[in-house]
């Protein structure tokens, strides 16, 4: 039986992804769960649980180490971009106490947690993202935003490093707020320029890429990757969004977008698992990590990987499952409740 950690058990795809490690259909597998917070489903759903720091904290890494070493963990699976500096740039220590983690080499991890570096080192292996200015302050935002054709045409803005859509914003000088106040829900994502820069000091603040607004539907491509290639994956479409997160996919085949994640992949050098996510003919994000997956009853991507890890499946067999990609699959994410007593 092999032990398996999977860190910020309490992302959105925690419940699906632990559910598919259980049920393997290979072996029984004992599930250890870790989060900043106790109030997160992996709690229940594991076999183990414990708090440790948050991913950005100093001692993260230091604190899952111990969590493996007396919870007996064979590898360790993180959800979250932020907990992914601390375990790479520690993994010496887990590949002593003979524990495999599943992730990147720090710089790679690096690059891609930084939109600019990322941006900025994809464009230069050709594969195109979106125009951009890489800004701080008030006045060098205000800039930015009118060179890249504000308010002729929107625009959109997001810290420079930054998981998932947290501080993305488009900037519309045709948003209609009295709609947005009476009829939406909080947290609509479209703003006018004047409004961001009053809350922008003068000068420093943080660092934003202020970028052309990607138009088109969006797509992924997920899989897992050896740092020169994909070695199993897939295209997705990502649709219905809610809060940032897309509730649908469809499993897609197109060759171009696996031929383009192989280039980012070669570019980055990422291993293990990651998703690229494109809006329409644009790479936007790059994530080093496991994201949403379309499971099939023949296809564990999530399992695979593992076993990749663990040295239990060589890339050339975990290549012969491409044959198994179903371009009709589709996934369905919809709310649950979990009850408990304390």
């Amino acid at each position: 039986m092999r032990t398996v950690l999977v860190t910020a058990s309490g992302a959105p795809g925690t419940a699906a992804l632990l559910r598919a490690l259980r049920e393997n259909g290979e072996r029984e597998v004992r599930l250890v769960g870790c989060d900043m917070n106790e109030r997160v489903v992996g709690r229940f759903l594991c076999d183990a649980f414990e708090t440790v720091p948050r991913g950005s904290d100093e001692d993260f890494a230091e604190a899952v180490l111990d969590l493996c070493r007396r919870e007996g963990v064979d590898v360790v699976l993180p959800q979250s971009s932020h907990d992914l500096q601390g375990l790479a740039d520690g993994q010496a220590g887990f590949q002593a106490e003979g524990i495999t983690v599943l992730v990147s080499g720090s710089e790679t991890v690096r690059t891609a947690n930084n939109k600019a570096e990322c941006y900025a080192r994809l464009a230069d292996i050709g594969v195109s993202v979106p125009v951009f200015r890489q800004v701080r302050g008030r006045a060098a935002f205000a800039s930015a935003a009118q060179e890249l054709g504000y308010p002729s045409r929107a625009v959109c803005f997001k810290p420079a490093v930054s998981s998932g859509s947290r501080g993305f914003r488009i900037l519309d000088p045709e948003v209609d707020r009295a709609q947005q106040l009476v009829h939406e829900r909080p947290g609509n994502l479209a703003m006018r320029l004047e409004e961001v820069t009053e809350l922008l000091p003068e000068v420093g603040g943080a660092e934003l890429l202020v970028m052309e607004l990607a138009q088109g539907g969006e797509r992924t491509v997920d899989g897992i990757a050896d740092g020169d290639r994909v070695v199993l994956g897939h295209a997705k479409t990502r649709e219905a969004m809610r809060a940032g997160l897309a509730m649908f996919f469809q499993t897609l085949a197109e060759p171009g977008l696996m031929e383009l994640a192989d280039a980012v992949v070669a570019g980055l050098a990422i291993e293990h698992f990651f998703n690229i996510q494109l809006v329409g003919d644009l790479v936007i994000e790059v994530n080093p990590r496991i994201s949403t997956i379309v499971y099939q009853e023949d296809l564990n991507l999530p399992w695979l990987g593992i076993k990749r890890g663990l040295g239990e499946i060589s890339d050339e067999e975990l290549a012969e499952y491409a044959d198994r990609v179903r371009p009709t699959r589709r996934a369905l994410r919809y709310f649950d409740q979990l009850e408990f007593d304390e």
